[in-house]
């Protein structure tokens, strides 16, 4: 079952409606008084305008309580919010999409395992949309989700119920599809104390299809524990106007890759690799290197490594697929999916030596759990900045070059895994397609290709300057 959660940034709204008010008033002024007058009068209505339009909720805390056979999750906003929440299976998993927010979570630990909930990430799923993914140890039934107002020392709430249920009736509510929270009818009771054994919780109501309104009698437990947080490498700042780009060729020497009986992959994505590296540098604003130059095997941990000592804001693996369906062709780009990104970050703080994880920052001396839980940190920065730039190429190389519809693409690729370098890996057609096979075999094409691939980055990072 496929799903569109684009959800509009909640003040996108307001914005359009106060510029169809301006242009009205533009075109009615026109005409009756001076240009200046009317240049002074838009000027006023865009700062107001802008001011109400810049503004960015943020999420300030996340609580998790448990009552019995109730587990509840407590997401606190600086602004009401609306949210889809469903689920997914195999793992079991609730997932929440809410318009894009900033995070400034307290300095301690993510909530630990409690009831049905087991862990959760958070971050940038796409621009303009924000998610939230909760593994469940169980199966479990989605019971309530609604905003509180805010109340005393709480700000908005977002609250999501969750009890014990069976395989079967996950699945069940996994196809009747997402739970609309609206963020314009809030229930306004109290977060009160969740944790006084004696009192009994309500009857809950079966599984909800919209927005209800409920009534909260324990107070969420508050954890203490601190820690030093995790560098926000990579942190693309303004000011910067020099970057460090890596670029990887795919295979090489004994691995030939791809191959469409006249070309093998390792030769392409080499040649690729090169007009790339000599397009960038021909602008000025980047320091690019190679993974390799010539014909040579290199181990896939190895190239991240490579790129990590040139302390690179940003790695790029080049490849070109083949597959057995000859009608399929166009580039796609490949960022870490969030299975492999909790692999890797459990395998990272498992290594004897953690002096230089994430970032230069010493680790040896962090607990297995600390270290984990920071280079998780760091990763998942590193994933939602890998996801913006994925997003911003695939829009820019669409204008130009043939891609696949669902360009933007997830998986546990080796050379993806760094914890705290921006990766992304780019397919750049299919040598099993006679189109994409004649594009990327023909020198001239194929350098125009990796021009194009190479102008998308950096009007990526133009506008990140």
């Amino acid at each position: 079952m496929r799903h569109d959660w684009r959800l509009r940034r909640a003040s996108e709204g307001p914005y359009i409606l106060k510029m169809i008010v301006l242009r009205t008033l533009y075109m009615w002024f026109e005409k009756s008084i001076s240009r200046r007058a009317v240049s002074y009068l838009i000027t006023m209505l865009v700062c107001v305008v802008s001011q109400g339009a810049l503004a960015a909720p943020v999420v300030t805390d996340i609580r998790i309580g448990l009552q019995r056979e109730v587990t509840r999750i407590v997401f606190e906003f600086t602004e009401a919010m609306d949210a889809q929440v469903f689920a997914l299976a195999a793992p079991y998993r609730v997932v929440m999409d809410f318009p894009e927010v900033g995070w400034r979570l307290p300095p301690r630990p993510l909530p630990s395992a409690n009831g049905v909930y087991e862990k959760l990430r958070y971050g940038l799923y796409k621009p303009g949309n924000s998610r939230v993914v909760i593994d469940l140890s169980q199966p479990a039934q989605i019971r309530n989700a609604f905003m509180l107002s805010p109340n005393g020392s709480h700000g908005y709430r977002l609250v999501l119920e969750l009890s014990a249920t069976s395989r079967a009736k996950f699945l069940a509510t996994k196809k009747a599809g997402p739970i609309m929270v609206s963020s314009t009818s809030l229930a306004g009771v109290s977060l009160q104390s969740l944790s006084a054994p004696n009192k009994r919780i309500r009857k809950l109501p079966p599984p909800i299809r919209a927005v209800k309104r409920a009534n909260i009698k324990k107070a969420v437990p508050q954890q203490h524990t601190r820690f030093p947080l995790a560098p926000r490498k990579p942190d693309l700042r303004p000011k910067r106007t020099r970057y460090t780009v890596v670029i990887d060729p795919g295979h090489g020497g004994i691995d030939p890759g791809s191959t469409s009986g006249r070309i093998f992959e390792k030769h392409i994505t080499l040649s690729a690799a090169k007009e790339m590296k000599k397009h960038l540098e021909s602008l000025g604003q980047y320091k690019v290197f190679l993974t390799r130059t010539r014909d040579t095997f290199i181990r896939l941990r190895k190239r991240r490594t490579i790129a990590r000592n040139y302390k690179a804001d940003l790695f790029v693996s080049l490849h070109a697929d083949a597959i057995r369906n000859k009608n399929i062709r166009g580039l796609s780009i490949y960022t870490l999916s969030e299975r492999a990104s909790d692999k890797e970050a459990a395998y990272l703080a498992e290594q004897e030596n953690k002096s230089d994880l994430i970032a230069g920052i010493d680790l040896s001396t962090e607990s297995k759990e600390v270290a984990n839980i920071l280079i998780d940190l760091a990763q998942r920065e590193t994933m939602n900045e890998s996801s913006r730039l994925a997003y911003e190429l695939v829009k820019y190389i669409r204008k130009f070059s043939r891609t696949l519809s669902n360009a933007h693409r997830f998986a546990g690729f080796a050379v993806l895994k760094s914890p705290d370098m921006p990766s992304i890996l780019i397919e750049m057609g299919f040598l099993s397609n006679r189109g994409d096979e004649k594009v990327l075999s023909d020198p001239i094409r194929r350098a125009k290709l990796a021009r194009i691939i190479a102008d998308a980055i950096d009007h990526y990072f133009r506008r990140r300057r």
